[in-house]
C-alpha cells in the first residue's frame, strides 16, 4: 500500500498540522508552504489524529472565515513569520 504523503517529512507533516490547528492560518498558506490544497490537509489531519481530536477540529474550522482568505475581512497588517515562504 503506498504512503498518500510520501514526500513530506514527519516534521512538515507536524507543521501542516500545527498550522490547521492555528484558527488564524488560513489553508491558503499551508497551500503556499507545502502545496497541500485544503481537501488533503483534511485528508492528512483524518490520516494522523484521533478520530474525536479530528471531529472536534472540523467542527471548529467549517465555515470560520479565517481559514479560507476570500472570507477574511482583514487582510492588512497580518502577521507573517519571518520562516514562511514568501516572506
Amino acid at each position: 500500500m503506498s504512503q498518500p504523503f510520501p514526500d513530506l517529512s514527519s516534521a512538515d507533516r507536524d507543521r501542516i498540522i500545527e498550522m490547521a490547528w492555528e484558527d488564524r492560518t488560513p489553508f491558503d498558506a499551508i497551500e503556499l508552504q507545502f502545496g497541500l490544497k485544503e481537501k488533503a490537509v483534511i485528508k492528512l489531519m483524518r490520516r494522523e489524529m484521533k478520530a474525536s481530536s479530528f471531529r472536534m477540529w472540523r467542527k471548529r474550522v467549517t465555515g470560520r472565515n479565517t481559514k479560507h482568505r476570500q472570507q477574511r475581512d482583514f487582510e492588512a497588517g497580518r502577521f507573517r513569520s519571518a520562516n514562511q515562504k514568501g516572506s
